[in-house]
Formats: structure tokens, C-alpha cells, sequence
């Protein structure tokens, strides 16, 4: 204090720690040095502070991953108001792809955690809800509401991998349990377009793409598609 007298300068004062700070410095990390690299007390040394510290904010690795994945999320654009369904889904996606263009390390984490996970976390399932309602806004049923979602895939986070793998999610019948996952009233408040559309798919529990999923139709859909589409342009030529 007597130095800080001295001198005329006043102690520096340190912002709180704050989960928000925890998150943005994390992905600032793994923006240098990539994830695999990526510590809690390398968090911990960025943010002068004991490695403890972080556990009031982040419970663990897992949780942090997925707070990160929030943080990246709302770098996405809006929709663009006033806007047909197609230019404002395809604003959105290439706004979601500039934004993994800026962090190349999140594909694999968003991959491997709605893999790991029984639900997507939070900023995902608000941004996924809202781009069913672009499309339900659009004129689209329900029913080919279902066959978009799963022809668009992950490309709706700007990438290019399947969301819907083969094989089990987390460690048991249902993914990771998330201690703070609402109820299904709150689900249904919160995401009611996804509410919707997961009342109104037929379920087919042997899916290996999930229940409510008939992954050889949903395949075949896509690739029927596929082919429709390049054979019109075939067409053009």
C-alpha cells in the first residue's frame, strides 16, 4: 500500500472470476494451442489463479468442453429478419461455418460431446430449436421438418460429419446424465419447436441413429435427394 503511495498508482485490481471468463479464456486457449493441449491449470495460470478456483465454475473437463461449445454457439448469427427460410437457414449455416473456420478444434468437441451426451447442452439445443422454427415458418410440415434435420446434419453447425453416428452415446442407455437438465414441461417451454417434432416422429427404438429415427429411411431420403438434385442440374448443362 505504502508503495502504491509512493508511486501515485493505485493497486491493479483483477476482474472476479466469473464461469463466463472461465469459458472465453479456455477458447482462447484452445484457439492457440489446440484442445488436446488444454489444462485446467493452463486456465488457471491465464487467469492468475489457483486451479481450484475454476472448479466453483466448471464441475469438470466434460462440462468445461461443453461450456465452450455454448461460448461458440453464440457466435452464430441471428436470423436475418424478414427473410425467406432459405436465405435465412443459409445465412445462419455459413455464419456458424465462419465461425468453426475461426476455431478449427471445435468439430470434433461438438461431435464427441452430442455423441457423449443425452441431450445437447443448452446453446445448442436454443439454436437448433430455433432453426426448426425457420423452417416450420417457412410452410415445411412437421414430417419434412424431420427429413431436413437429418439431411442437413451437422452442416447446420458449420461442418460436414455426421451428428447421427452408430454407435452407443455415453456410458450408458442414454448419454451422460446432466444433473441440471430440465424437466419435460421445461423442455417443451424452452424448446418447443424441438418438443414438437420429437412428439410427432414415429419411434423406432432400434434406430442406430436414435428413437424417433428410421436411419435406413432417413438414408435413402437423403440420398433420393441427393440424386434429384444433381440430376436437375445435370439438366442445366
Amino acid at each position: 500500500m505504502e508503495r502504491a503511495a509512493r508511486t501515485g498508482s493505485a493497486p491493479r485490481s483483477r476482474a472476479p472470476l466469473s464461469k463466463a471468463r472461465v469459458l472465453v479464456t479456455a477458447v482462447a486457449l484452445a484457439d492457440e494451442g489446440g484442445v488436446d493441449a488444454l489444462s485446467m491449470r493452463r486456465i488457471a495460470q491465464a487467469l492468475d489463479v489457483v486451479p481450484m478456483a475454476l472448479y466453483k465454475h466448471v464441475a469438470h473437463k466434460n462440462a468445461l468442453l461443453d461450456g465452450m461449445i455454448d461460448v461458440l454457439v453464440g457466435e452464430i448469427d441471428p436470423p436475418a429478419q424478414d427473410a425467406d427460410w432459405k436465405t435465412a437457414v443459409r445465412g445462419r449455416v455459413l455464419s456458424a461455418r465462419r465461425m468453426l473456420l475461426r476455431h478449427p478444434w471445435a468439430p470434433e468437441v461438438i461431435e464427441s460431446r452430442m455423441q457423449a451426451r443425452a441431450t445437447p447442452t443448452p446453446a445448442v439445443m436454443a439454436y437448433l430449436d430455433s432453426m426448426i422454427g425457420l423452417f416450420r415458418a417457412g410452410g415445411f410440415p412437421i414430417g419434412l421438418v424431420h427429413h431436413a434435420m437429418h439431411v442437413m446434419g451437422s452442416r447446420l453447425l458449420g461442418f460436414s460429419q455426421e451428428l447421427f453416428q452408430d454407435t452407443p452415446r455415453g456410458d450408458g442407455p442414454g448419454g451422460e446424465p446432466d444433473p441440471d437438465e430440465p424437466s419435460p414441461e421445461e423442455m417443451a417451454a424452452r424448446y418447443p419447436h424441438i418438443t414438437a417434432l420429437a412428439m410427432a416422429v414415429a419411434h423406432d427404438e432400434d434406430s442406430v441413429v436414435g428413437s424417433g429415427c428410421d436411419d435406413q429411411a432417413e438414408f435413402e431420403f437423403a440420398l433420393d435427394l441427393t440424386l434429384d438434385g444433381l440430376e436437375r442440374l445435370l439438366g442445366r448443362t
